[in-house]
This record gives C-alpha cells, sequence and structure tokens, in this order.
C-alpha cells in the first residue's frame, strides 16, 4: 500500500471528509474509485468512494458508511492508500511524495535535521517540510540541496547547514 493522504476532518453535516492528499498533484486521489483507509500499522478497510472534489487546497469526499458529520469524525486521522500495484511505474530517479514522508533528513555533516512531514508544491519546485527538535524546516527539493534519497535506508541526505536554520 502507498499513503496518499490522510482524513483532516469532517466536512459539512452529510457525512463528508476533508482530505489532506499526499501526492504531487491535488487531484491525484482522484483516479482512484477504491481507497483503503485505516491506520499506518492496520487495521484498513476497503472503501468505494461514492464522491469525491477538490474543495480549496485539499479534497472532500463523501465515503460509504458516512451519512452524517459525526460518522465523519469518527473518520479524522484515518490514513488514506491504494495499492502500489495500481500506480503508474516510475524511473529510479523519481519518488512519489508518501514514498518521502515520514523519511529521516540528514545533512551532509551527519546532522539529523528532521523528519519529512509534508512536500509543498510552490510552483518553482517542490519543498520539504521538515519537522526538527528547533520546529519546521522548509528545503527545496532540488539537485543542489537533496544529495540523496534512500529509500531503503529511510533517509534523505542534504546539503543544508544547521546554521540554515537560525
Amino acid at each position: 500500500m502507498v499513503i496518499m493522504g490522510r482524513i483532516a476532518s469532517a466536512q459539512g453535516i452529510k457525512g463528508w471528509v476533508k482530505i489532506q492528499p499526499y501526492t504531487e498533484y491535488l487531484d491525484s486521489l482522484l483516479d482512484y474509485q477504491t481507497w483503503w483507509i485505516g491506520h499506518e500499522h492496520g487495521p484498513w478497510r476497503e472503501v468505494k468512494v461514492q464522491q469525491c472534489e477538490v474543495h480549496n487546497k485539499t479534497l472532500a469526499a463523501h465515503l460509504p458508511d458516512c451519512p452524517d458529520r459525526n460518522a465523519a469524525e469518527r473518520l479524522k486521522g484515518l490514513l488514506i492508500a491504494v495499492p502500489r500495484s495500481s500506480l503508474p511505474q516510475h524511473t529510479a530517479d523519481e519518488y512519489y511524495w508518501s514514498d518521502l514522508i515520514g523519511l529521516a533528513v540528514v545533512n551532509e555533516a551527519g546532522e539529523r535535521l528532521g523528519t519529512v512531514e509534508n512536500l509543498l508544491e510552490t510552483g518553482a519546485n517542490q519543498v520539504l517540510s521538515v519537522k526538527g527538535d528547533s520546529g519546521e524546516i522548509l528545503i527545496p527539493f532540488v539537485a543542489s540541496a537533496i544529495k540523496r534519497v534512500d529509500l531503503l535506508g529511510k533517509t534523505i541526505r542534504v546539503d543544508w547547514d544547521v546554521d540554515y536554520l537560525k
């Protein structure tokens, strides 16, 4: 499974939920009629999306067995995933945003800067939002800053000095 987003909150009173996507393009989840929802370490359940649409910088979705706001509020915090086999293939130097969420970020001096919380699209380039002991750090996802992404080792090595944080 590839985590594609999370349910952020209830949306309205008719059982809709607000989705915070973890995808490069806001509408990527619209390509999938079936999602898996659950917690990171399970259990997961398959749901057929009844309706989903872009709503500002998030998505709004109506899921089965979610008739009202109370039911929608109980889904808050659940993750949304799709089977990896349903995603398009990518090249060795490309990454799904969801694969980067949770990776440790370490600079070339070996100092741990934090963990990737999210990715942001700025128009010019993507930006890693890294949460560390000193708060949020924004690191551009460009070749001059990102030196190595190691999905197996769960780390991203960056050319980013600790002094940039101050």
